[in-house]
């Protein structure tokens, strides 16, 4: 049975602590629009407070949440057990991108162990939090976290990261524009 709650609770929190894949949604305004849905691994999660959590972004083939949230801030993460006692975590609220030029993010990245790749962080005010039973998900047994994404992030290095952004990470699917690209193109007027 679902349950409903207004903030994060101390269990929960261990709950999410504990898991080892999460999962992001998000989608544009218009109807025909593509919603995204990413899943999201490593070390990368942390709940800042009962009502606000925050995930280091890597540099990926696309960057649909950071143009979502641009568009409309909307965002709700997931979380499943597959061990153990079955439960569904729903966090719900409104998410904002914060970039490496951004005021917030020396103290925000102090909390993250160091990735290669990290192209942004994305904060989030919780205003819902939803646990549902998850008898339906699978039981799984971790083995470990796949190391290729970060290896690709090391061995391009940061002048080969930056050109992989501007061409894949400055537009949604949509042709939304992402926080990213228009630092990128205020950085290329100022240049």
């Amino acid at each position: 049975m679902a349950k409903v709650f207004d903030r994060i609770t101390d269990e929960l929190q261990t709950f999410i602590a504990a898991q080892q894949l999460f999962f992001v949604a998000t989608a544009p305004l218009t109807l025909t629009g593509h919603i995204n849905l990413s899943p999201k691994g490593l070390d990368s999660f942390r709940v800042l407070s009962p009502n606000q959590v925050a995930y280091v972004d890597l540099t990926g083939s696309g960057n649909e949440t950071s143009a979502h949230l641009l568009e409309n801030g909307r965002i709700t993460f997931m979380f499943c057990a597959f061990q153990g006692p079955p439960l569904i975590l729903r966090l719900y609220g409104q998410g904002q991108v914060i970039l490496p030029s951004s005021p917030e993010w020396q103290e925000l990245h102090s909390l993250f162990s160091p990735i290669p790749g990290i192209r942004q962080m994305i904060v989030a005010e919780i205003d819902r939090v939803q646990t549902s039973c998850g008898m339906g998900v699978p039981l799984y047994e971790y083995e470990g976290q796949r190391s290729g994404l970060v290896e690709w992030a090391a061995k391009k290095g940061e002048p080969g990261l930056i050109e992989y952004r501007q061409l894949k990470n400055s537009v949604s699917l949509d042709g939304l524009p992402t926080p990213l690209g228009a630092r990128l193109q205020e950085v290329g007027r100022h240049d």
